[in-house]
């Protein structure tokens, strides 16, 4: 069957999401075609994961190294108590085409690096940053500057989350953002440090999600050039502009 067509158990099975008028089975048929690659697996990758898998992308690419802690468990709700000591990408697959056998799950079981990172990204359309270090958004960051591909990031600190897309259509990068100069040495605060909220990266990933098919299927307002600011403590949204400056779309190779 072409990778376009829906079968009708697909039909279906996304038929409250077909009647959606923005949607609709064009929609559906793109979000099929859809390459995405999520970059990350813990607890801002895990509800990505599950909402793309869920909503019919065609092929979902996880890029993670790391194997499952006890101390995951509170946020990263594709992993059970039988699963720690094992690799999170592996599970992760297992867990999602039990969820939908109509996706296309591939597994990087490797960390992003200057040495890889361009080689994987090129075969997807939408990049998903869902990792927690800075050098890693620079180099995800990079390739899609170098590879002309979209990049929906999302970062989490206790109570507060945000979440913007990057290199859409021109738009601002992350280095427009959050240039490295101004956060030279400057490493994220972990979880075991500082603690976090088990609800917020759930949050903050079906947020992830829900921009990457906005892309895909061309609705809504995309948050390119913004970032979303959520403190689910407050209950308080803001939304801020990044000027995009060109220079950082100058970006040759990867460091």
């Amino acid at each position: 069957m072409a990778r376009t067509l829906l079968s009708p158990r697909e039909i279906r099975r996304y038929s409250k999401q077909i009647m959606i008028p923005e949607i609709g089975l064009k929609g559906q048929k793109m979000l099929k075609r859809a390459k995405i690659l999520v970059i990350g697996a813990g607890g801002l990758g895990c509800p990505v994961l599950q909402y793309l898998t869920a909503a019919g992308a065609g092929k979902i690419g996880i890029a993670e190294f790391d194997t499952v802690d006890e101390t995951n468990l509170q946020r990263q709700i594709l992993y059970g108590s039988n699963d720690v000591g094992k690799l999170k990408s592996v599970i992760a697959k297992n867990h999602l085409l039990s969820l939908n056998s109509f996706v296309d799950i591939e597994v990087h079981n490797l960390r992003c690096d200057a040495s890889n990172t361009l080689n994987i990204l090129k075969n997807y359309d939408v990049i998903v940053d869902a990792t927690d270090n800075f050098d890693a958004r620079y180099i995800i960051n990079d390739a899609c500057v170098i590879l002309g591909k979209p990049m929906v990031h999302g970062a989490i600190y206790k109570y507060e989350g945000t979440v913007s897309v990057f290199n859409y259509k021109g738009g601002a990068t992350y280095r427009c953002y959050n240039p490295k100069s101004e956060i030279n040495g400057y490493r994220n605060p972990l979880p075991s440090s500082v603690g976090l909220f088990g609800v917020l990266p759930g949050i903050i990933g079906t947020y992830i999600a829900n921009e990457v098919i906005k892309i895909v299927t061309g609705t809504g307002d995309i948050l390119s050039g913004k970032v979303l600011l959520i403190n689910i403590f407050t209950n308080t949204f803001n939304t801020f502009t990044v000027n995009n400056v060109p220079e950082n779309h100058n970006i040759k190779k990867l460091h």
